[in-house]
């Protein structure tokens, strides 16, 4: 996926005005960050930047007296995670909460072998794909996937990265899952962690939320459960066509998002008939779990 290097310059540049534009434009789909002297570096992937989105943003930067400017220039085309990737990442534990000494799930790479027996084990081998469970947002979803019946439903999987989540899912029991993903890199990973794990009923592919509409009737709703770990304003313009395909009594869990943005997309979900259930946080984080009105 070819991204933009965004270098913006803060004046005058301190800490907390670096964090909190930092903080801003993590709602615009910016994905790294890298503090400089004059301000931030950003980088955004290409197909979600949108320029008035990120000036309506710093028109709305709330420290006084802050002046910023910025200029796009395109990210060198290359595998940023190479060093990453070539060293794996230490194994993510999820515990049980009722027996802390019990492993709910491990997720490793193929290159570590000191790993605990677990009830659900997932390899994961990333490559410029978001979701190894390292992030709170993941683990939010991967607790309340592990209290939720997937038995014979159907799932889609909205922005699937590395695939975890349909992993999961499907480790869940569920019957089939569709994912898919605007990034060319995680639609190979997520295919090749698939593999990985010997799941064969997902389906991969590349596209933005468009390939709902291609892939489903919105006069007959199929999803029993729709999950997407994505930014903010994405699941705010997507939400419409995630509810065309979710099915009466099923349900729709969102992550991605900071704890300040649940109540805005609490009320967009409740204007396309989803009934607010369950909320998870961690950190600055939050999950929210949705069931469509009959």
């Amino acid at each position: 996926m070819k991204y933009y290097e965004v270098d913006f310059t803060l004046t005058p540049c301190t800490e907390a005005s670096a964090d909190v534009l930092i903080a801003m434009i993590a709602d615009c789909g910016f994905e790294a960050f890298e503090n400089t002297p004059h301000g931030v570096k950003g980088w955004v992937q290409q197909p979600l930047f949108r320029q008035d989105e990120l000036d309506t943003v710093i028109a709305a930067f709330p420290i006084e007296g802050v002046w910023i400017s910025y200029a796009v220039t395109p990210a060198a085309y290359e595998n940023w995670n190479a060093q990453w990737e070539d060293e794996g990442f230490r194994p993510i534990i999820l515990d049980s909460a009722s027996e802390p000494a019990e492993c709910l799930v491990c997720i490793h790479d193929t290159r570590h072998t000191d790993i605990p027996q677990a009830r659900f084990d997932i390899r994961i081998n990333p490559c410029q794909a978001f979701g190894t469970g390292s992030h709170q947002t993941t683990r939010l979803i991967l607790r309340q996937l592990l209290e939720t019946d997937l038995s014979g439903r159907h799932v889609i999987d909205a922005g699937t990265g590395t695939g975890i989540l349909a992993i999961m899912c499907s480790m869940l029991g569920a019957q089939d899952v569709f994912a898919y993903d605007i990034d060319e890199w995680s639609v190979r990973n997520a295919t090749d962690n698939l593999q990985l794990n010997n799941i064969d009923n997902v389906r991969v592919c590349e596209g933005d939320s468009a390939v709902l509409v291609q892939e489903y009737d919105s006069a007959a709703p199929q999803a029993d459960l729709l999950i997407a770990n994505i930014n903010r304003n994405i699941l705010l313009a997507d939400m419409p066509r995630f509810a065309s395909c979710v099915k009466a009594g099923g349900q729709m869990l969102l992550s991605g998002f900071y704890s300040s943005d649940a109540e805005v997309l609490q009320q967009k979900a409740a204007e396309l008939g989803f009934r607010f259930e369950t909320s998870r946080s961690e950190s600055e984080w939050t999950m929210l779990l949705f069931s469509k009105k009959a």
